[in-house]
């Protein structure tokens, strides 16, 4: 992927962790003139400070991200990616389909799950393409798909703690067949009592499930469990 970028792109920055991939990537990649080959875990790299040192220089100007994912860490990276603010334009990446979907999923559907809620609070996510398995060789287990993130310069939600929220999003997702009052339990310093008077101040029935809620909703009720967190 890494020439087909490099024949795109003004400069291509190529991050590398399998270091027998190095020597054969810059072979590959030589004639190019504008690839740098970074040996490194991806999760181990201060992307801001990479970009901003690459936008002083002049050798990038609108940055895009781009990859094939671990599928085993496919969710931490993608996280990180979002939520360290990177002065990007898009992250585009494949990914095994289960969580690709989950990904594209619309808050508030069946289909939604924690991460959905996270990935939208921060970008607009278009599905590119499905990719069958038989593309590959060996061939995997699953099949994936192609995402494609537009960061988002104003959040959807406004929110006064951005932790909480998030931590309330995946205490309703604890347990996704249990209403929220259930689930929520998971929440430290929460019993069903104070879950129950917030759920009714932010006019959410007590029966509902966490997939159910849009994400204004998830942002009212978590503005309620802190009220009454506070309220004692």
């Amino acid at each position: 992927m890494t020439c087909p970028l490099a024949e795109k792109a003004g400069k291509v920055v190529a991050i590398e962790l399998d270091e027998r991939m190095i020597s054969p990537l810059k072979v590959k990649t030589f004639s190019y003139g504008n690839v740098e080959i970074i040996n490194e875990d991806i999760l181990n790299v201060d992307l801001n400070e990479l970009i901003e040192e690459e936008l002083k220089t002049g050798s990038l100007r609108d940055v895009r991200v781009v990859g094939n994912l671990p599928y085993y860490i496919t969710t931490p990276i993608i996280m990180k990616l979002l939520k360290l603010d990177l002065n990007v334009d898009s992250i585009t990446v494949m990914m095994q389909k289960e969580v690709g979907d989950r990904i594209a999923a619309e808050p508030g559907t069946k289909h939604a799950g924690a991460i959905t809620y996270s990935v939208h609070y921060y970008a607009e996510v278009k599905k590119i393409i499905d990719v069958d398995r038989e593309s590959f060789y060996p061939v995997p287990k699953v099949d994936s798909v192609v995402l494609r993130m537009d960061l988002l310069k104003d959040k959807p939600v406004k929110v006064d703690d951005e932790k909480f929220f998030f931590k309330c999003i995946k205490a309703g997702f604890s347990q996704r067949r249990k209403t929220l009052l259930n689930s929520l339990n998971s929440l430290e310093d929460f019993d069903k009592n104070k879950i129950k008077k917030a759920l009714i101040s932010a006019g959410i029935e007590t029966n509902r499930r966490a997939e159910s809620l849009n994400m204004e909703e998830f942002a009212t009720l978590a503005k309620s469990l802190q009220e009454e967190q506070v309220a004692g």
